[in-house]
């Protein structure tokens, strides 16, 4: 079984710092601790999202990280409607940046398109201002 990720907004976050800064608040992580995200739908290629897919956030209009998924849980809310949650691997990997445009929930992104994971020595550096790295991702410099 091949490989598959999803894509997401991070929507709110200002940077990357920022949505690491939300997913260590209480409010961000479930009962185990761990970062999750709760979404209406459930993800019906599961199974190929768990054999080492990661969930990429889109943050300020560019891909600058991602986040390796654990498992699914179910979440019903207060309403009594049932979610899914995205359990999340806590280490935020920055990757290359790249442009998306805005859409709504999720999407499969096959591993070909994923932006690549930036080196080791690079994953403490700040983050650009989001105007500068969408204008160096425009030209092909990140």
């Amino acid at each position: 079984m091949a490989t598959l990720h999803l894509i997401k907004l991070s929507v709110g976050s200002d940077n990357v710092d920022s949505l690491m800064r939300w997913q260590a608040s209480a409010r961000a992580k479930g009962p185990d601790g761990l970062p999750r995200h709760i979404t209406r739908m459930w993800p019906k290629r599961e199974a190929e999202l768990l054999e080492g897919g990661s969930i990429y956030w889109v943050v300020q209009g560019l891909v600058q990280c991602r986040q390796r998924l654990l498992r699914f849980d179910e979440v019903i809310g207060s309403d009594g409607i049932r979610r899914c949650g995205f359990v999340l691997e806590p280490e935020v990997i920055r990757t290359s940046t790249a442009p998306k445009r805005p859409f709504q929930g999720w999407r499969y992104l096959k591993p070909e398109d994923a932006p690549a994971d930036l080196p080791q020595h690079r994953q403490e550096e700040d983050s650009l201002p989001p105007e500068l790295s969408a204008a160096l991702a425009d030209i092909g410099v990140l």
